[in-house]
């Protein structure tokens, strides 16, 4: 019997966006098998930096990420104290900021010309030598910028798993004389670990993948080394390699959790929700837990913005300026194309999985999904070796029959960097899509297909009018990442074409902090509607 058109349409879309989001990946792995010269000298003087670096920076933001979002969560959904209700959002907003943007802000902030020093120099009538204070450019201060604006991807999740827990287990825990803390630790924490780890790998996936704020800071990192192997020495061969060595550092990660986790599994027993209890804390306490909340979100949005502000209006550029104008159009054209198309290519995996319920869907639909597993850098090198063999190939031809150059056809265009975002992001569009199909009950499917409907016609008619909530927020969240996205966009950007995202990095790279607070302050104002946005969903799912 043949599949039907409808069917196969689906099947066919799953099939190419499985292999789109694959094809740099495997690049990446054909190429790094290659041999270069270059590899031995980063073997031989940075590679053992890489490598140290690289995993004091995942285990410092695994702690720093873990411990303020899990408790910031645990507060704010279970204690009562005056500013909860407050802070239920506003610990979102750090989410809003690139990491590389907190860390020009602070470094003109905390440096030893700004200031924080030059107040303590004159209340203490100290020298430039006469006391120590901790340098910002330094690993541990890539650790706490990355910690403070990725912490929120660990409270999002551990406090919708805290929301989705049974009353049932909390109240037995307390009927049988445990102690909120005893609950937390024993109950809650485990209960939530499957969220809580996968906010951490998300935490962990970003921070791998960043490059702006290691770069500023002089760490020397897998990604800075990416980046090192094409621009500094035109060798993609090594990058490649580097590459894959930064591949195998997000693949440890998540096998480490998976194995530990082993074979447990955590299931509600029960789909009906009541209000849970809160614990209402005394003054001292309630003081206490609304001071732990309301620190990460001045650190991580409140000062940034205050300094961004101040410097954009003293000695910024002026922010309506032709430039800024147009890189603002660049930036918002290609994260508008890049949700948009991202949208549309997650509605169709999600739906084809939903129609098919087999295994070989799924395990394309999850193919599809592992882009956001791999950090940009990676993506940008697998999509530039295979678009630069095809220029030089055509190049070549046109040369020896019609004697013309045909140059960059499609290295350096828009095309290309539209296409890593989409291997990029195309995840989060897909988890956000899945997660509002998951809340249409199949019974509406088989109503519509006994009167007839085709799936197209229940998508159209039943799914999409449901889904828009979903669909809006996923755009969101697409749209903001693309804004920030640095790494791929320096790599593959066509010739003087220039986003926010790269302007701020070059001018903070120029050390011309005053001037990059004016598109960093752009980029954090789009960054708000998506994160408040997210917040207040998460804070309507238990009703």
């Amino acid at each position: 019997m043949s599949m039907p058109f409808h069917y196969r349409f689906f099947l066919v879309t799953t099939i190419t966006c499985a292999l789109l989001v694959a094809a740099p990946i495997f690049t990446v792995f054909l190429h790094a098998m290659a041999r270069t010269e270059l590899i031995f000298h980063f073997y031989n003087t940075l590679l053992p930096t890489y490598i140290i670096n690289t995993i004091l920076l995942i285990i410092g933001v695994m702690l720093g990420t873990g411990s303020i979002g899990v408790g910031t969560a645990w507060l704010v959904t279970m204690c009562r104290f005056p500013g909860r209700c407050i802070m239920e959002w506003a610990l979102v907003l750090p989410l809003a900021a690139p990491a590389y943007v907190l860390a020009y802000t602070y470094a003109n902030f905390l440096e030893h010309a700004g200031p924080v020093q030059e107040i303590l120099r004159q209340i203490f009538y100290l020298g430039p030598r006469d006391y120590w204070f901790p340098e910002i450019r330094s690993l541990g201060g890539v650790i706490a910028m990355l910690t403070i604006t990725l912490f929120p991807y660990v409270y999002l999740l551990a406090r919708a798993a805290f929301l989705e827990q049974s009353v049932c287990v909390i109240e037995v825990s307390r009927t049988l004389g445990q102690t909120p803390v005893q609950t937390f630790i024993r109950i809650a924490l485990p209960l939530a670990r499957p969220a809580i780890a996968a906010g951490i790998a998300l935490a962990l996936m970003e921070t791998l993948a960043d490059y702006g704020t290691v770069s500023y800071f002089g760490v020397q990192t897998f990604t800075t080394g990416v980046y090192l192997a094409v621009f500094s020495f035109g060798d993609i061969v090594a990058a490649a390699q580097l590459a894959t060595g930064l591949l195998i550092f997000v693949i440890i990660v998540i096998a480490i959790e998976r194995f530990s986790r082993g074979r447990q599994r955590f299931d509600h027993t029960t789909n009906t929700y009541r209000t849970l209890p809160i614990f209402a804390l005394t003054k001292m306490k309630a003081a206490g837990a609304f001071t732990a909340c309301a620190i990460p979100v001045f650190v991580g949005f409140l000062l940034p913005t205050i300094l961004l502000i101040h410097m954009a209006t003293t000695n910024g550029h002026k922010l309506f300026a032709i430039r800024y104008i147009t890189m603002t159009i660049n930036s918002i054209t290609l994260a508008g194309i890049t949700s948009l198309i991202a949208v549309l290519m997650s509605l169709l995996l999600a739906y084809t999985n939903r129609l098919s319920k087999d295994c070989a869907t799924n395990l394309l639909t999850k193919i599809a999904a592992l882009g956001y597993a791999v950090p940009s850098s990676v993506i940008a090198i697998g999509i530039l070796i295979p678009v630069s063999i095809f220029d030089r190939c055509v190049d070549d031809a046109t040369r020896h029959i019609l004697g013309l150059s045909t140059g960059l056809l499609i290295s350096g265009s828009i095309a290309t960097l539209v296409y890593a975002y989409l291997v990029r992001f195309l995840a989060v569009s897909l988890h956000t899509t899945e997660a509002g199909l998951t809340k249409i009950t199949p019974n509406m499917d088989q109503a519509a297909q006994v009167l007839g409907h085709s799936p197209k016609s229940i998508l159209k008619r039943v799914h999409l009018p449901m889904l828009r909530s979903s669909l809006l927020t996923a755009t969101l969240i697409v749209f903001v990442d693309v804004m920030k996205e640095l790494p791929a966009t320096m790599i593959l950007r066509p010739f003087n074409f220039n986003t926010l995202a790269v302007q701020t990095h070059n001018l903070a790279a120029d050390e011309r902090l005053t001037q990059a607070a004016t598109p960093a302050l752009i980029i954090l104002v789009v960054g708000l509607l998506p994160v408040i946005l997210l917040s207040w969903h998460i804070s309507k799912s238990r009703i």
